[in-house]
């Protein structure tokens, strides 16, 4: 089991897939929404958890003020463990609980057909998964984010740097033991894209 940290769901336990998923520690959480919180970069904001597993990190969002999130899972077995999850987000949230939406799909299908608009994405795919089919996500991503969005990518601390495509920049790398942290941002046009920032 896991569970929200904070906001309107704050100490809910949340279902975890048997098998196929590794969730994000408490100790990550804790550091991606403190970070999400002082740039104020959640309140009211459309979200995508693209590989959501347990749908932790969109929930953790809902939780805190979100306004729209989509849970993006293609294996049905965890899509049905984010669907319970979501709907035990939205009673215990109440009114004016976001609008909490699962895709069974795989990231890039849903990618290709999804609406511009998204303020706010997670990428917590497998480690196994090849660095080109993460480099395609985020090409896929870009043309939809906002102008302020933030996009969180979370790799394995071997991993190498993410290919960022035209459209999204680096801001800073953070690293947690043997996980990784990618913070980027919607490129401003025409800017230059700033170099990595390892901790």
């Amino acid at each position: 089991m896991t569970r929200i940290i904070a906001g309107a769901a704050g100490s809910l336990s949340l279902a975890v897939p048997r098998s196929g998923t590794r969730p994000t520690s408490d100790r990550v959480r804790e550091a991606i929404f403190s970070a999400l919180e002082a740039r104020d970069a959640i309140d009211g904001s459309v979200v995508l958890d693209l590989y959501a597993g347990s749908g932790a990190l969109g929930l953790e969002s809902a939780s805190r003020g979100a306004a729209e999130v989509v849970l993006v899972e293609r294996a049905k077995p965890a899509a049905d463990v984010c669907r319970r999850n979501a709907d035990a987000v939205t009673r215990a949230i109440g009114r004016g609980a976001a609008r909490i939406r699962v895709v069974v799909k795989p990231v890039a299908g849903y990618l290709e057909t999804a609406q511009a608009g998204v303020d706010l994405a997670f990428i917590d795919p497998p480690y196994d998964l090849e660095e080109r089919a993460v480099a395609r996500d985020l090409e896929l991503l870009a043309p939809l984010l906002a102008p302020d969005a933030t996009i969180v990518v979370e790799r394995s601390s071997r991993s190498p740097e993410p290919s960022w495509p035209d459209g999204i920049e680096l801001e800073r790398r953070r690293d947690y033991g043997e996980t990784t942290l990618w913070w980027a941002v919607a490129a401003v046009s025409g800017q230059p894209t700033r170099p990595s920032q390892p901790e």
